[in-house]
């Protein structure tokens, strides 16, 4: 049970990395503004859900190559903090 458990928190901290590192790419190379104003623009215009959903993009991918590799396990990780993911946007929507 402890090699389950440990295998999928490494996918789901690899998930979150993943999210995390799309932030970073779709502030740094797709926004037209620098790092901290584009943090303050989307604050100003709500606009954390819809960047919380493209940042959990690269999700798909890191997902897919667990599966590649059967490392079913981390791809299950993956696959909750995604779901989580959804969910915080839904919220994040609603409010």
């Amino acid at each position: 049970m402890g090699f389950v458990k440990k295998e999928m928190l490494i996918g789901v901290l690899v998930s979150i990395f993943a999210t995390l590192a799309g932030v970073f790419i779709y502030i740094e190379f797709f926004s037209k503004f620098d790092f901290q104003e584009t943090l303050n623009v989307i604050k100003e215009q709500n606009l954390t859900g819809k960047i919380l959903t493209l940042a959990a993009i690269p999700n798909l991918f890191v997902f897919f190559i667990f599966i590649k590799k059967k490392q079913d396990y981390r791809a299950r990780g993956v696959l909750l903090t995604t779901i989580l993911i959804a969910i915080t946007t839904f919220v994040i929507k609603l409010f």
